[in-house]
């Protein structure tokens, strides 16, 4: 499995509309409710595990990402979505510069090593300058998509 096989074109957001953390996440969690990946009624259950992850620590990694990310029992497989902010978004990281790209993803419960497999993986691509400057010129998220698919885009 690589992070191309967790995103389709429907669950990437070219330019998010949200300026700060808590929107942001909100924005990317309801788009994976109306892409049928979480189920409305467990939409503020999932939003809880990713407030009470982002509380701990925030999860804006530097180098303008930010991968927040939790467990929960609402989701049956990993889910994830893909959202880019051209202007930045505000969102606490560790270098304090704006988040342009925020790779959001839930993993079910107890699955602790895929949960730590998903994060470096996308850490590790995204960490990478030419991906990220090929992800801030993609004109469409579909070409989003292909970066994700076609760097390989680490496996988890």
């Amino acid at each position: 499995m690589t992070l191309g096989n967790l995103l389709t074109v429907d669950q990437i957001l070219p330019e998010m509309k949200s300026t700060e953390r808590w929107s942001a996440i909100v924005e990317l969690v309801d788009l994976l409710v109306a892409q049928k990946q979480v189920k409305p009624a467990d939409r503020d259950i999932v939003l809880g595990a990713l407030r009470q992850r982002e509380e701990t620590m925030s999860t804006g990694i530097g180098f303008g990402i930010a991968i927040p990310h939790a467990s929960s029992d609402r989701v049956d497989k990993v889910v994830a979505a893909f959202g880019r902010s051209m202007t930045g978004i505000e969102f606490d990281s560790l270098d304090n510069a704006p988040v342009k790209f925020i790779v959001l993803f839930v993993v079910p419960k107890d699955q602790f090593q895929t949960h730590l497999r998903t994060l470096a993986a996308i850490a590790k691509f995204l960490n990478d300058r030419n991906v990220r400057e090929r992800l801030g010129t993609a004109v469409s998220a579909g070409e989003i998509l292909s970066i994700f698919e076609n760097d390989g885009a680490g496996k988890p």
